[in-house]
């Protein structure tokens, strides 16, 4: 097993944790709070489909990631504009 497939599945774990703790972020009792969360959570999310697609080379997993950076940030601003006002 070679270094860069170590590397990888650790960074797995890695952003597992990370989505844990993001989890942990937006379930918290600000709205604020909750936006970082689930911002968190999809940019880890996305990550993870794009290092699936590199170890195991399942295609569809890198374009729904890019559709969660695209439209991620995009939601996270609609919803600030609807609570602002």
């Amino acid at each position: 097993m070679g270094l860069l497939i170590v590397s990888e599945y650790v960074l797995m774990a890695s952003l597992a944790v990370f989505s844990i703790a993001a989890v942990r972020i937006a379930t918290r009792k600000s709205i604020g709070m909750g936006l970082v969360g689930i911002s968190g959570l999809s940019i880890a999310i996305a990550t993870l489909l794009i290092l699936i697609n590199r170890v195991y080379g399942i295609g569809f997993c890198r374009d729904i990631a890019y559709a969660l950076v695209l439209l991620g940030p995009v939601g996270t601003i609609a919803f600030a504009r609807v609570l602002r006002g």
